[in-house]
């Protein structure tokens, strides 16, 4: 499980999770977002572009 934390935000994704490959987002210990890294869409919650962009950052550095 790794655990990641980036612009205030604590990133987590399960290896052999359910597809589509997804991470979830926390900002002081509650729920932000949980995202679709496949298809690009939140599954539950809002994103903010912060968020966003700190995800397509961890995942272009192959950390998601």
């Amino acid at each position: 499980m790794p655990k990641i934390r980036r612009g205030g935000y604590v990133f987590v994704t399960w290896r052999g999770d359910h597809s589509p490959r997804h991470v979830h987002v926390y900002r002081d210990g509650k729920f932000v977002l949980k995202w679709d890294l496949d298809n690009q869409k939140p599954m539950a919650g809002r994103p903010s572009r912060k968020v966003l962009e700190l995800i397509h950052q961890l995942d272009s550095e192959g950390l998601l």
